[in-house]
């Protein structure tokens, strides 16, 4: 029995694209603490790779950036409405805030269909006669859901190191100083 390569691939992948899913969707609806280094990580990794992506884009199928900067602002925008409906709890114990959990339910879900949609493109048109399916930065709608996703996590993460600043300087203002807190 010869099991194509493609296939043993997949099988290590689903595994591991299911825990992440898993952690994501966990971390998208419940309480939270705001650690001190996690929207910095988040800023820094996604500037990163949407800098490298619109260089490999940009190479490869630079008429396709669009769809990557239109998913851009639209990130933004739910970056904005996901912040305004976040519940932010300074505490004694640390920063925590409640992310929005019907905006984080449908970022996991459009991330998990788009990333199974981009599976199925991949390994199950993969025959000798088939079509193959565009690379990651050929895809218009990858790039757009990609930029969706960049924007929005980009954004998020600025809001909550504004809102950390924010009580960080409340409480400086009133005589607390640091409470310990991150």
């Amino acid at each position: 029995m010869h099991v194509a390569p493609s296939t043993l691939a997949l099988v290590g992948v689903v595994p591991l694209l299911a825990w992440r899913v898993y952690a994501r969707f966990r971390r998208t609806v419940g309480r939270q603490r705001l650690s001190a280094a996690r929207p910095w990580i988040t800023l820094s990794l996604f500037t990163v790779l949407v800098g490298v992506l619109v260089r490999f884009a940009a190479q490869a199928h630079p008429e396709r950036l669009g769809w990557l900067a239109a998913g851009l602002p639209a990130g933004l925008l739910l970056a904005v409405y996901g912040l305004r409906s976040t519940r932010f709890e300074p505490t004694p114990h640390g920063l925590f805030y409640t992310p929005n959990a019907y905006l984080g339910i449908t970022l996991s879900v459009l991330f998990l269909g788009r990333m199974v949609l981009r599976m199925v493109e991949v390994f199950a048109f993969t025959g000798a006669d088939a079509v193959r399916p565009p690379s990651f930065a050929g895809s218009p709608l990858t790039l757009s859901v990609f930029g969706l996703f960049a924007g929005y996590y980009m954004f998020y993460a600025v809001g909550l190191l504004r809102w950390r600043h924010r009580v960080q300087k409340e409480e400086s203002a009133a005589g607390g100083g640091p409470s310990g807190r991150q």
